[in-house]
């Protein structure tokens, strides 16, 4: 087989498997595609399930015709072969693959609104639904992006973009090769961390205003121990029941909103 050949049979299987190639990611769901075309982002084409409306569905066919973009209309098992998430919902967009900020873009941000920082840093988190759930919250709260380790963490797939439920397309999410030391360059910054820790203070009794950065570990192992000594102070949310911790992603929540709580006092 000629390599040319061979790299279209290639990237064609990694279509199939729903990774879209080095250069597209597919996105997936109605209100995903949606929020893609809506937030400006370079849509190549977009398959629908063949038959199918609703508003949703008509809403993805009108954005699609005023931008120019090919519409295959296919059957629910070409949709199925694509899917990484198994959860299309009868529409999948092959985009611009999502591109990585950095660190500066995240302060620039900031600097724009006016804001003092407030950044999530998210040490090892490889579940790809809490990624996607947790770069969600950072978007409601308002913060002004997102920092995660290039090495045992899950990235920017399709799966992740999935479960933000479009905010990836607002959120700038910043890839390091190593967390501490951007924590320590941040310091230098003006910038404090507040790590979640089971052995912290109480959210309520701790200072989070400022500029600051919510630092959260992976369910079971939590925070790195690098990571925690690069922390100003440890936090933990009150628990009542009979568990001691929450899901890393809903413990993430609680926290950003604590220190939304604070901030705008």
């Amino acid at each position: 087989m000629k390599p040319e050949k061979i790299r279209n049979y290639q990237a064609k299987n990694r279509e199939n498997e729903g990774e879209g190639t080095a250069d597209t990611l597919l996105v997936e769901g109605r209100n995903e595609v949606i929020e893609a075309f809506r937030s400006g982002r370079t849509i190549e084409r977009v398959y629908i399930l063949d038959g199918s409306h609703d508003g949703k569905l008509d809403t993805i066919r009108r954005e699609a015709k005023k931008a120019g973009v090919r519409m295959d209309f296919v059957e629910r098992r070409r949709l199925d072969e694509i899917s990484a998430s198994g959860n299309h919902q009868g529409v999948i967009a092959k985009t611009a693959a999502y591109r990585y900020a950095e660190v500066s873009d995240i302060l620039e941000r900031a600097e724009k609104k006016g804001e003092e920082p407030f950044i999530f840093i998210l040490d090892g988190i490889e579940d790809p639904h809490n990624l996607g759930a947790m770069i969600r919250t950072a978007d409601l709260c308002g913060a002004h992006g997102v920092i995660i380790p290039k090495d045992r963490a899950a990235g920017l797939t399709a799966t992740v973009a999935k479960a933000s439920a479009g905010a990836l397309n607002y959120v700038p999410v910043a890839k390091v090769t190593n967390l501490a030391r951007t924590m320590e360059e941040l310091k230098g910054k003006g910038l404090w961390f507040a790590g979640a820790d089971m052995d912290g203070e109480l959210m309520y009794e701790s200072d989070l205003k400022g500029p600051i950065g919510l630092v959260v570990g992976a369910e079971g192992s939590g925070l790195s121990r690098l990571v925690k000594e690069k922390c100003d102070y440890i936090v933990r949310i009150p628990t009542a029941g009979h568990l001691d911790s929450l899901n890393a992603s809903v413990a993430c929540g609680v926290l950003a909103y604590e220190i939304v709580r604070q901030r705008s006092k």
